[in-house]
């Protein structure tokens, strides 16, 4: 992980958490506010290919902005397993950092400017990086891709 980030140039911050058992939890124990996480989706196309959605916490991936962003009819989050094996991590620590593949990443357009929290490829785990510093490294497109989540 931390090669990964510096051969992009990244600068992370790894930190060690007690296990949260959501990410409201999470982001609690961190002192920041919830849509300080950004969860990072793997999203599964019709050809079997794959792209990471960044999200931030308190929201949710809007399929419809998404679909005609990507260009596409049909999208869905895959079964935790292929999401494993298209990233090399387990769902609830993925990170587009060291992923066994580069899958184009969407980011959505809340979490420009902001220092963010996100999965550091290991449970107990949260990784900090600028996320104008991950766009660039990654090339990241940056597009208005998620709705409030309903409570």
């Amino acid at each position: 992980m931390r090669e990964a980030a510096a051969a992009r140039g990244l600068e992370i911050e790894i930190r060690e958490r007690p296990a949260a058992g959501s990410l409201f939890e999470a982001a609690e124990l961190l002192g920041i506010p919830a849509s300080g996480i950004v969860k990072t989706l793997v999203v599964k196309r019709s050809d079997d290919t794959f792209l990471f959605a960044l999200v931030p916490g308190g929201r949710s991936i809007s399929w419809p902005k998404l679909r005609a962003l990507v260009g596409v009819n049909k999208l869905r989050l895959p079964e935790p397993e292929l999401a494993h094996a298209a990233t090399g991590y387990e769902r609830g620590t993925i990170v587009p950092i060291g992923s066994t593949t580069d899958w184009p990443i969407y980011a959505d357009e809340s979490i420009v400017g902001e220092r963010i929290a996100m999965g550091a490829g290991a449970h107990g785990y949260s990784l900090f990086v600028e996320a104008d510093e991950l766009i660039a490294a990654y090339g990241a497109i940056v597009a208005d891709i998620s709705v409030p989540e309903e409570r």
